[in-house]
């Protein structure tokens, strides 16, 4: 379809102000990290990397993404297992009621954070008991980090059929074998993909941390959100923020590269 050169203007125009309300914000981020004017006079009349050194050695922000690291890490590993599972039971087999099942897998990554968070914190202290704390916030993240790798599996299990591992399997090869041999190295970049977006989705929720970790944790998000009002900890937040629009573009990069556009992580709503 071509279009006129008015319609090309307006719509250029538009994509610019669409990406500068999108990323104008996260470049002022950066540059305040840099800015040494504690007040973030704008624009910046000098620079220094003092926030730098204090963010590297400041022990609340090195224990909060501590915390983040062995949350997404652990959330990733049993999203990966599960959302595997799940993917090949729901695409390779029809059951009765796969349908269904197959929305109950997707629905936590749809639900508003606030709706998933209320509900496990309910399920953890009321029905079962469990005092809140890193296992907690670990199985919160873990349902809907299922998701993103469920969807990645899936996709490419539907682009690439069963043709290949019927034919191994023709030829004597055992189901382990055929899943060691051809049907792992298909999915390989897919599962790494979708560990990496689980990965960066862990590491930056907030809402659905603030209902289900303990009392006096925080992961890296938190920590930002409780510092950023605090003049002598503002500098930091900024350097810290910084190395977060860093550490969760650079997984979903790469998982846009490995996954080569054949899926759809999802979004929180």
């Amino acid at each position: 379809m071509r279009m006129s050169k008015t319609a090309r203007v307006l719509l250029w125009t538009a994509l610019g102000v669409g990406f500068a309300v999108i990323y104008f914000p996260l470049l002022v981020v950066l540059l305040n990290s840099v800015n040494a004017d504690t007040t973030f006079g704008w624009p910046p009349k000098s620079f220094t990397l003092e926030w730098w050194g204090r963010a590297v050695t400041n022990e609340g922000a090195l224990h909060a993404l501590w915390t983040s690291v062995l949350v997404g890490l652990v959330a990733t590993v049993i999203a990966l297992l599960l959302g595997t599972m799940a993917a090949f039971a729901l695409q390779r087999y029809r059951f009765f009621g796969r349908n269904s099942l197959s929305l109950l897998v997707v629905l936590p990554i749809a639900l508003p954070g606030i709706v998933t968070g209320i509900a496990l914190n309910n399920a953890f202290r009321t029905i079962l008991g469990v005092d809140l704390g890193v296992v907690t916030v670990i199985v919160a993240h873990s349902t809907f980090c299922i998701v993103v790798v469920f969807n990645n599996v899936v996709a490419r299990l539907r682009r690439l059929g069963g043709n290949l591992e019927e034919a191994s399997m023709d030829l004597g090869a055992n189901g382990l074998t055929t899943f060691r041999l051809v049907t792992f190295p298909m999915l390989r970049s897919a599962l790494l993909a979708g560990g990496l977006l689980a990965f960066a989705l862990s590491f930056d929720e907030i809402i659905v941390t603030t209902f289900t970790l303990g009392t006096g944790m925080e992961t890296l998000p938190i920590w930002i959100y409780d510092n950023l009002f605090r003049p002598n900890q503002a500098p930091v937040v900024n350097v810290v923020a910084a190395v977060l629009i860093v550490v969760s573009t650079v997984p979903v990069y790469l998982a846009q590269r490995l996954s080569g556009g054949d899926s759809s992580s999802g979004g929180r709503i």
